[in-house]
């Protein structure tokens, strides 16, 4: 069993801009212990402020009230015993003590001997229980001290063994470990201190934070940190997401994490974060669980031949197929039939045709555009069989002049052209039009209505559905267009009305 510390809310919340506010981190809180279930919570650190004690203090009223006091953790450092009592006033129960783990920090940063600083943990440490504390040890840039003062890591540990200290971290501080040193530091750790409880904690600069966790806990290592989205320092630390999934996947590690709960959890640190998740980022991207290639659609109805262990439902999402120009009819078809829409093989053919089309216009079709599509398709589809065609068009604005239109047109194979101004683009557009109907005494009907709507959950480039009403001789007709851009959209309703009208 390997456990988990999420650090979000302390080392994430070192990430450039990001500061969470007393109800966030206690809704973050609630969300990692009570519905995530890691093992353990690094909320804060000791000394920052009156505000952040407080907060503390909040969280831990609530972790008692329900039984998980022990689960919280809180940063503290080598301060004699400024840390432990800042702490326990808070009613927390478990400080991480930051040492230094090599020995360029130690000699250069607090200018001291190794003995010196042994000492000055160990009065920490003292302190720490006197006042009701359990103690876990940091060492700060462990995996530097590993390379460059090995010798000076030993000795650190042999003293720190033998104080009362629940479990000693190795922090790959500066992100500089590959899997091959991070496994080779962390087994030479675990053979030579069998009785001491390590954890391992990556930072991602090379972008191997993954990697070296899974090289760690093959290592023997018994607990890694993680943050929510990969928040942290710098590039960051290793994504709580890819972390569960690889040592579940790849290592069949037990942890007692409810892995459905990550996508909720990752949400709300990406809300009150303000740090967007990339949209490709294994297991909490938005895309992730998105086929948009024809083929892989096609083949994951046929068992499944494009599905790894990553199933989307393992992780509270659903499987979903892309629809742009990328796509084929088996994409097509996953969307209509989860939609409960049934299309003969020839319209599935015009739909795909069409959805290929728009996909050239942006960069993907979503579900909510299906239905419109189908509509648009299915009711008056205007191809290559029309009598009537638009060849060209020309539309200009220019300020201080009426906008206009130059139109050609194919009608029964023969073309006609011309121009007109009007109030607006689609204005001059059908002006241009009405002349060239009266040039050949052929009835034009009179726009009544003029709606346009966007399908829902469309975004800034989302699609556009424009219904115009007509009447012709006292009949009354709609038809619609459907595109990325309003006026194109109209200019393709005005087509349909057209060749609607020459039946």
């Amino acid at each position: 069993m390997i456990e988990i510390l999420d650090t979000t809310l302390r080392d994430g919340e070192q990430t450039s801009g990001v500061s969470f506010s007393e109800h966030e981190k206690l809704d973050i809180v609630k969300a990692l212990l009570t519905e995530l279930c890691v093992d353990r919570v690094e909320i804060a650190s000791a000394l920052v402020s009156d505000s952040e004690q407080e907060t503390v203090r909040r969280i831990s009223r609530w972790a008692q009230a329900n039984g998980m006091l022990e689960r919280l953790e809180v940063l503290g450092f080598v301060d004699g015993e400024r840390s432990a009592q800042w702490i326990a006033a808070t009613g927390c129960r478990v400080m991480n003590l930051l040492c230094k783990g090599s020995l360029r920090h130690v000699t250069s940063q607090l200018g001291k001997t190794l003995q010196q600083h042994i000492d000055d943990i160990d009065s920490t440490v003292r302190s720490a229980v006197s006042a009701g504390l359990d103690v876990n040890v940091y060492l700060e840039d462990w995996s530097n001290g590993m390379s460059d003062s090995r010798d000076y890591v030993f000795q650190l540990v042999d003293a720190i063994q033998e104080m009362p200290v629940k479990r000693i971290m190795l922090s790959d501080t500066l992100g500089v470990l590959n899997p091959e040193t991070a496994f080779e530091y962390c087994r030479e750790m675990v053979e030579r201190y069998p009785s001491v409880i390590f954890d391992f904690h990556a930072h991602n600069d090379y972008d191997l934070a993954v990697a070296n966790v899974f090289s760690a806990v093959r290592a023997g290592v018994k607990g890694v940190h993680t943050t929510v989205n990969g928040l942290g320092e710098r590039a960051g630390n290793a994504p709580l997401g890819s972390v569960l999934a690889v040592l579940k996947d790849q290592l069949n590690v037990e942890l007692g994490l409810n892995e459905r709960k990550i996508n909720r959890v990752s949400r709300l640190v990406e809300m009150d974060s303000g740090i967007r998740i990339p949209q490709n980022k294994p297991v909490v991207g938005e895309y992730v669980f998105t086929q948009c290639a024809g083929v892989h659609a096609d083949g994951d109805g046929k068992n499944g031949l494009y599905c790894n262990a990553l199933l989307p439902e393992r992780f509270g999402r659903v499987r979903e197929y892309a629809l742009g120009k990328n796509s084929g009819k088996a994409n097509v078809r996953m969307n209509l039939e989860a939609m409960g829409i049934e299309l003969d093989d020839e319209s599935m053919k015009k739909v795909t045709r069409r959805i290929i089309e728009l996909g050239d216009k942006k960069e993907q079709v979503t579900p909510d555009d299906l239905p419109y599509i189908v509509s648009d398709v299915l009711h008056h589809d205007v191809g290559e069989e029309s009598r009537i065609r638009i060849l060209n068009y020309s539309l200009s604005l220019t300020q201080g002049l009426k906008p206009q239109a130059t139109v050609k047109i194919e009608i029964d194979g023969q073309e006609y052209q011309d121009a007109a101004s009007g109030d607006g683009q689609y204005d001059a557009f059908v002006r241009a039009l009405r002349r060239i109907y009266a040039s050949l005494n052929k009835p034009f009907p009179v726009l009544t209505d003029y709606t346009v709507s966007i399908p829902p959950g469309g975004k800034t480039d989302a699609f556009v559905q424009t219904i115009i009403s007509w009447n012709l001789n006292g009949e009354d007709f709609k038809t619609r267009g459907f595109d990325a851009d309003q006026t194109e959209a109209a200019i393709k309703a005005t087509l349909k009305m057209l060749n609607k009208i020459e039946e």
